[in-house]
């Protein structure tokens, strides 16, 4: 019986790592769709959202009596709340503009490089693209594929939402002034990633080490996203192409840490 579960496991694993391979290829693949998802990913990714929802609700069937108790609801819920966030960020802002990051985003980097006048973009819209489906999709998908049993991956999505919100608050604070996405940042991602966190300490206070590490990997995953764009896209020492596997491969590590699963106060 029990080596009927694990080889049922194993082969749920290897169906569902498949999946993701080919969702990823179909998005990153030159297979004529690139130039519309360039322009319409954040779109797809607010209306995949109640689809999202559906499909967990109706084929879920344990429930846990705290939401951020659920590992496999809150992966989920961390993926949500950042397609949420994204629509604000990257299609519709605050105050209706569309696409208002691109220009935020790209003033703000020349404004650091001492360059406000360039005509020249750091962050094309395919960068945009790609940072946004690897650093928030890919690491969403791999969480909830390995929850609930790998935390890691799961502290990894917390720690970019956590990281993301405070890169926002920041720069708000430092502008006095509005940035696309700072509304949810304030709204939905602080409070429920120091929820989150919060609860898996208290589930498991032994986490500690792999929520300081969550966030020690989001912290340079934003370093090597704003640093990439400068050397790829401004200083052009390296190809762009270069720049996006660097950015897949990142986002991928958290699969490789913090493999052993800790023990959880069930008591909690």
């Amino acid at each position: 019986m029990v080596k009927h579960l694990k080889r049922n496991h194993m082969y749920d694993s290897k169906f569902s790592l498949s999946a993701i391979f080919l969702l990823f290829f179909m998005l990153w693949a030159p297979l004529g769709q690139y130039n519309f998802l360039i322009e319409n990913w954040m779109k797809l990714g607010t209306y995949a959202v109640p689809l999202i929802l559906f499909l967990f609700f109706s084929f879920t069937q344990e429930r846990t009596d705290s939401i951020l108790a659920d590992m496999k609801l809150m992966p989920i819920l961390l993926l949500v709340a950042y397609l949420i966030h994204q629509f604000e960020e990257h299609w519709i802002d605050l105050f209706g503009n569309h696409y208002a990051f691109y220009n935020y985003f790209n003033a703000l980097l020349l404004g650091v490089l001492g360059s406000p006048d360039s005509n020249v973009m750091p962050a094309s819209a395919a960068a945009l693209f790609v940072i946004n489906t690897s650093l928030v999709w890919l690491v969403g998908i791999i969480a909830i594929w390995r929850s609930p049993n790998h935390l890691f991956p799961v502290l990894a999505m917390n720690g970019i939402v956590l990281v993301n919100a405070i890169s926002h608050i920041l720069s708000g604070i430092v502008n006095l002034s509005y940035n696309p996405g700072l509304l949810t940042a304030i709204s939905i991602f602080i409070p429920l990633a120091i929820a989150f966190y919060r609860k898996v300490l208290q589930i498991s206070p032994i986490a500690k080490p792999q929520i300081i590490a969550s966030l020690v990997w989001a912290i340079l995953a934003h370093v090597i996203l704003i640093a990439g764009l400068i050397v790829s896209n401004w200083f052009r020492l390296v190809p762009e192409s270069v720049y996006f596997a660097t950015l897949v491969a990142w986002s991928v590590l958290p699969v490789f840490l913090f493999v052993t699963p800790i023990q959880q106060n069930t008591k909690t």
